[in-house]
């Protein structure tokens, strides 16, 4: 199984190597898929064979998580050229509010102007800074972002009017970045478009986390189930660990609802002995050479030191 994040719009793929790929470079791994040789099968029909001891050769499970808006732009136009099926695990929160997702959105602006200083949001306080020239400057500023509105537990909307003072402060283009649907999550009819396109659509959790608390991850994975299945008419069985967290607690939990399998970020290659509520994935990124990517595609990447 191979996991992906996303195909830039813009210039992600510059901002997170290990999330975005450059349309040209993700198109580059479709064809090595090709060159290689690869069964690249629907992730239903790939576990069902892979219980009954009966997988193909170099037999391969497309997933992408989070469902931001350049898969159905960028990645499935290119998924259709090769006749490639994909699961798309499918977090909700933020498509029902139809705004760039934070904490990423704020990430991203603070990446794009970096190598200043520039004052703070207010909800900072009013003589806090945010020191852009160094990567431990943003992650500090970022930091302090994300620590202010869990402490308050803002809303999206909340969350998204920082979003607005931020690009207001950095001289982002807020309204490029909503007219691109930059680091935007999909649309309802671009879910059910790519569904009726063959696109399996899974569960990731309405809000990207997983609780510790067993009623709150219950809760949190229903919500994500119903609004899915509202949009689709039907229920998805299979989930993906948001970040790749996964405690053994979570086991039994998915078990009462009926989750049938549950993806990590482990890298591994999955065998009949794999527990199907921790199969392991590589989680290609832009950093992982043409070389290294092709040594899994064999068989033998889980034997190379991991870099």
């Amino acid at each position: 199984m191979i996991g992906y994040h996303g195909v830039s719009l813009a210039d992600e793929h510059q901002w997170r190597p290990g999330l975005f790929f450059s349309p040209a470079s993700f198109r580059a791994r479709m064809e090595t898929l090709k060159r290689c040789d690869c069964h690249v099968l629907d992730l239903s029909e790939a576990l069902d064979l892979l219980y009954r001891g009966a997988l193909p050769e170099r037999a391969v499970v497309l997933t992408f998580d989070d469902g931001t808006c350049d898969f159905h732009t960028v990645a499935w136009p290119i998924l259709k050229e090769y006749g490639y099926p994909a699961t798309l695990y499918l977090t909700t929160y933020w498509v029902t509010m139809a705004l760039p997702v934070v904490p990423v959105i704020w990430s991203y602006f603070l990446w794009k102007k970096r190598g200043s200083v520039y004052r703070a949001p207010k909800v900072l306080g009013d003589d806090a800074q945010m020191d852009l020239t160094t990567d431990s400057g943003r992650a500090k500023a970022l930091h302090l972002l994300v620590s202010f509105a869990k402490a308050q537990n803002l809303d999206g909307m909340q969350r998204d009017a920082i979003t607005q003072e931020l690009a207001g402060i950095v001289g982002a283009d807020y309204e490029e970045i909503r007219a691109r649907r930059i680091l935007h999550l999909l649309q309802p009819d671009e879910v059910r478009e790519l569904a009726r396109e063959g696109v399996s659509v899974q569960l990731h959790m309405h809000h990207h986390v997983n609780p510790d608390d067993e009623q709150d991850f219950k809760r949190n994975l229903n919500e994500n189930r119903e609004y899915i299945r509202d949009v689709l008419g039907s229920a998805p069985e299979h989930f993906c660990y948001p970040g790749g967290d996964y405690q053994m607690k979570f086991l039994p939990w998915l078990k009462e609802l009926g989750v049938k399998s549950a993806t990590t970020c482990d890298p591994g290659l999955a065998s009949v002995k794999t527990d199907p509520l921790l199969v392991p994935r590589l989680v290609d990124t832009s950093c992982l050479s043409t070389l290294e990517f092709e040594s899994w595609l064999v068989g033998i990447g889980e034997l190379l030191p991991r870099r």
